[in-house]
């Protein structure tokens, strides 16, 4: 069942996407010689209005082919080259436009029922620093870092993306009563003493993964290993490391640890890492609340913004380093994603299922729009890019060299998914 919806939506959005080519093209009388659901063999096919309607075999794309599209063809009527430049333009447009547009009236819906998520202060410590700079609880954070604040998710995704640093200091714009005011102050510090690694669950203490430059790495110590003693003390499991931690917390004294490797025992010394965190000094709100009448219409905007902001932040972190080849997903790990917000979801009864399915939805509708306006071949972004060099030059770019190099990018691309997919099937597995 969770395969099947998955399936649906995500065939759902793409033939929407496709639908806005289509549109477009009728519009400015270009002949679409196929439009189809799918990739490779069609199963059903019916041809009317000049346009073979196709469902094809596998459900992970779909097409809309115009007459004379990557070819050098002008002169036949009705192929894509005739239309006027600033038509083309509208055609492969209309694609990432109609995601977008999709993208909001499912919003409509998810944000009519579940609301949307304030980014309220919902308490401030006594003493901190947050305190101290004025700002207390119900305060509307508008703005962070310069970064303009609709919810609380994009608080919590900024902070994400960019941890506080110690020496930073914090700038927050926030509303009370109608009124917004500014504030700028040096976050609260926590000094803690860290081993440096990462167990495999709170149960064990088996070690999962140890942080680069931190003593234990250092120390010779192996992912796989397990840690069985502190100082003399038996650590038997996860508890027990976390009860000796209570009672004798770690500081800048050298520490003996004992742990297994391959039913071996070894010892080792170390001095534990400070390890300083920057605390903002409040806490705040990421629980939905109702809203209605036109707000309903304005947060779905804002759900939009924050779905292509999401989406191109990722990118950015992509790009500089931030994330690499495992954070991404493509067909498979989308159809798993849904799978599991589905399996989540159920335990909450069916409207909760089809509210978490929309979101699902907006999110992949948002995100392909923003992935096929990027600069790059044999994507819409990247056609709109020889459109506008035509359209500048006011003549066209070598339409056998344009056909191509997007014939070169969608190698690339067709390349790039199978990688993805591979990790994706990894993951899973």
């Amino acid at each position: 069942m969770k395969i099947l919806i998955a399936l649906l939506i995500f065939s759902g959005i793409i033939l929407f996407h496709e639908l806005g080519h289509f549109l477009l093209a009728k519009k400015n009388g270009i002949v679409v010689t196929e439009f189809s659901l799918g990739m490779g063999p069609r199963l059903l096919s019916t041809k009317w209005g000049g346009t073979r309607y196709s469902l094809k075999l596998l459900p992970l794309g779909g097409s809309c082919a115009m007459l004379g599209e990557d070819t050098a063809e002008e002169s036949l009527p009705g192929s894509f080259n005739a239309a006027s430049v600033w038509g083309r333009i509208s055609v492969v447009a209309a694609g990432p436009v109609f995601n977008f547009i999709l993208a909001f009236v499912l919003s409509v819906f998810v944000v009519g029922f579940a609301g949307y998520d304030p980014a309220e202060i919902t308490s401030v410590p006594e003493g901190s620093a947050a305190e101290a700079a004025g700002l207390q609880e119900g305060d509307l954070i508008t703005e962070y870092q310069g970064y303009h604040i609709d919810f609380g998710k994009d608080l919590y995704l900024y902070r994400y993306l960019n941890p506080l640093d110690v020496n930073e200091t914090v700038h927050i714009t926030y509303e009370r009563d109608g009124v917004k005011y500014e504030t700028a102050y040096q976050p609260d510090v926590y000094v803690r003493y860290l081993l440096g690694f990462n167990r495999e669950s709170a149960d064990t203490m088996e070690v999962a993964s140890l942080i680069e430059g931190m003593p234990l790495g250092e120390a010779g110590v192996k992912a796989g290993d397990i840690i069985t003693g502190i100082n003399g003390v038996e650590i038997p499991d996860g508890a027990a490391y976390d009860a000796y931690l209570q009672e004798h917390p770690l500081s800048d004294e050298p520490v003996e640890i004992t742990y297994m490797r391959d039913g071996l025992e070894y010892e080792t010394t170390l001095t534990p890492a400070q390890y300083s965190t920057a605390d903002m000094g409040f806490s705040y709100n990421l629980v939905c609340q109702k809203t209605s009448g036109l707000d309903i219409f304005k947060y779905s905007l804002y759900e939009v913004k924050y779905m292509i902001r999401t989406t191109v932040l990722s990118l950015k972190e992509l790009v500089t380093g931030g994330l690499g080849m495992d954070d991404l997903s493509g067909p498979v790990g989308v159809v798993d994603a849904i799978g599991t917000a589905y399996e989540e979801s159920k335990s909450e009864g069916a409207v909760m299922i089809w509210v978490n399915m929309l979101y699902m939805a907006v999110l992949l509708s948002a995100n392909l729009g923003v992935m096929n306006l990027l600069p790059l071949p044999a994507l819409d972004g990247g056609r709109l890019v020889f459109l506008a060099v035509e359209a500048i030059r006011r003549k066209p770019v070598n339409r056998e060299l344009e056909g191509m190099i997007h014939f070169a990018g969608l190698m690339f691309l067709m390349a790039l998914m199978l990688v993805v997919m591979y990790h994706d099937i990894v993951k899973i597995l």
